[in-house]
Protein backbone atom coordinates (compact mmCIF):
# COMPACT_ATOMS: atom_id res chain seq x y z
CA UNK A 1 0.00 0.00 0.00
CA UNK A 2 1.06 3.36 -0.94
CA UNK A 3 1.80 5.84 1.70
CA UNK A 4 1.56 9.41 1.21
CA UNK A 5 3.75 12.31 3.06
CA UNK A 6 2.35 15.94 2.77
CA UNK A 7 4.36 19.27 3.99
CA UNK A 8 7.52 17.50 4.63
CA UNK A 9 10.08 19.98 6.47
CA UNK A 10 13.01 17.41 6.29
CA UNK A 11 12.54 16.67 9.33
CA UNK A 12 8.57 15.49 9.29
CA UNK A 13 5.89 15.63 7.27
CA UNK A 14 2.64 17.44 9.01
CA UNK A 15 0.00 14.62 7.71
CA UNK A 16 0.74 10.93 5.97
CA UNK A 17 -1.82 9.09 4.65
CA UNK A 18 -1.70 5.48 4.32
CA UNK A 19 -4.63 2.35 4.44
CA UNK A 20 -7.30 5.32 4.27
CA UNK A 21 -6.13 6.25 7.67
CA UNK A 22 -4.83 10.33 7.94
CA UNK A 23 -2.03 10.81 10.95
CA UNK A 24 -1.07 14.03 11.84
CA UNK A 25 2.15 15.37 13.45
CA UNK A 26 1.87 17.31 16.47
CA UNK A 27 -0.08 20.36 16.41
CA UNK A 28 0.59 23.24 18.89
CA UNK A 29 -0.26 27.06 19.13
CA UNK A 30 3.04 29.07 20.36
CA UNK A 31 1.56 32.49 21.01
CA UNK A 32 2.67 33.24 24.34
CA UNK A 33 -0.11 35.74 24.92
CA UNK A 34 -2.41 33.39 24.56
CA UNK A 35 -3.89 30.71 27.86
CA UNK A 36 -4.59 27.25 27.62
CA UNK A 37 -8.36 27.88 26.32
CA UNK A 38 -6.75 29.51 23.64
CA UNK A 39 -3.88 27.78 22.74
CA UNK A 40 -6.28 24.58 22.67
CA UNK A 41 -8.58 26.25 20.61
CA UNK A 42 -5.71 27.19 18.26
CA UNK A 43 -4.55 23.73 18.13
CA UNK A 44 -8.05 22.05 17.40
CA UNK A 45 -8.44 24.80 14.55
CA UNK A 46 -5.24 23.73 13.17
CA UNK A 47 -6.35 20.18 13.49
CA UNK A 48 -9.36 20.86 11.93
CA UNK A 49 -8.03 22.35 8.50
CA UNK A 50 -5.11 19.38 8.24
CA UNK A 51 -8.21 17.23 8.41
CA UNK A 52 -10.43 19.11 5.84
CA UNK A 53 -7.37 19.46 4.07
CA UNK A 54 -6.66 15.48 4.01
CA UNK A 55 -9.99 14.31 3.19
CA UNK A 56 -10.92 14.28 6.93
CA UNK A 57 -12.97 15.73 9.72
CA UNK A 58 -13.16 16.10 13.25
CA UNK A 59 -16.06 13.12 13.14
CA UNK A 60 -13.29 10.61 11.64
CA UNK A 61 -11.02 11.14 14.52
CA UNK A 62 -10.25 7.97 15.70
CA UNK A 63 -7.53 8.85 18.60
CA UNK A 64 -5.78 11.70 19.93
CA UNK A 65 -2.82 11.96 22.36
CA UNK A 66 -2.56 15.13 23.85
CA UNK A 67 0.22 16.87 25.92
CA UNK A 68 0.07 19.46 28.90
CA UNK A 69 2.42 21.46 30.12
CA UNK A 70 1.30 21.58 33.68
CA UNK A 71 -1.83 19.57 34.62
CA UNK A 72 -3.44 22.62 36.47
CA UNK A 73 -4.16 23.26 33.55
CA UNK A 74 -6.22 19.95 32.30
CA UNK A 75 -9.70 21.49 33.54
CA UNK A 76 -8.99 24.56 30.87
CA UNK A 77 -8.44 22.09 28.30
CA UNK A 78 -11.10 19.77 28.85
CA UNK A 79 -13.66 22.95 28.21
CA UNK A 80 -12.42 23.80 24.95
CA UNK A 81 -11.90 19.91 23.54
CA UNK A 82 -15.58 19.03 25.01
CA UNK A 83 -16.82 21.71 22.94
CA UNK A 84 -15.36 20.93 19.75
CA UNK A 85 -16.01 16.82 20.34
CA UNK A 86 -19.74 16.28 19.38
CA UNK A 87 -21.50 13.46 21.37
CA UNK A 88 -21.16 10.39 19.39
CA UNK A 89 -17.74 11.15 17.50
CA UNK A 90 -15.61 11.27 20.62
CA UNK A 91 -12.17 9.60 19.71
CA UNK A 92 -9.94 7.70 21.60
CA UNK A 93 -8.01 9.77 23.72
CA UNK A 94 -4.57 10.30 25.87
CA UNK A 95 -3.76 12.83 27.96
CA UNK A 96 -0.37 13.44 29.88
CA UNK A 97 1.62 16.24 31.05
CA UNK A 98 5.01 17.18 29.25
CA UNK A 99 7.79 18.98 29.05
CA UNK A 100 7.18 21.29 25.65
CA UNK A 101 9.72 22.14 22.99
CA UNK A 102 9.36 25.86 23.69
CA UNK A 103 8.81 27.61 26.90
CA UNK A 104 5.31 29.44 25.21
CA UNK A 105 3.44 25.96 24.42
CA UNK A 106 1.09 24.95 26.79
CA UNK A 107 -0.62 22.00 24.43
CA UNK A 108 -0.11 20.28 21.48
CA UNK A 109 -1.97 17.19 19.91
CA UNK A 110 -1.19 14.66 17.81
CA UNK A 111 -4.64 13.30 16.00
CA UNK A 112 -5.27 10.04 14.11
CA UNK A 113 -8.42 9.91 12.00
CA UNK A 114 -10.04 7.32 8.83
CA UNK A 115 -10.26 8.90 5.47
CA UNK A 116 -14.00 10.04 4.70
Amino acid sequence: MEIKRYEGTGRMSRAVVHNETVYLCGQTCADKNKDMKEQTKCVLEKVEELLNKYNSDKKHILSTTIYIKDMSMFKDMNEVWDSFIEDGFEPARACVEAKMAREEILVEMSVVAAVK
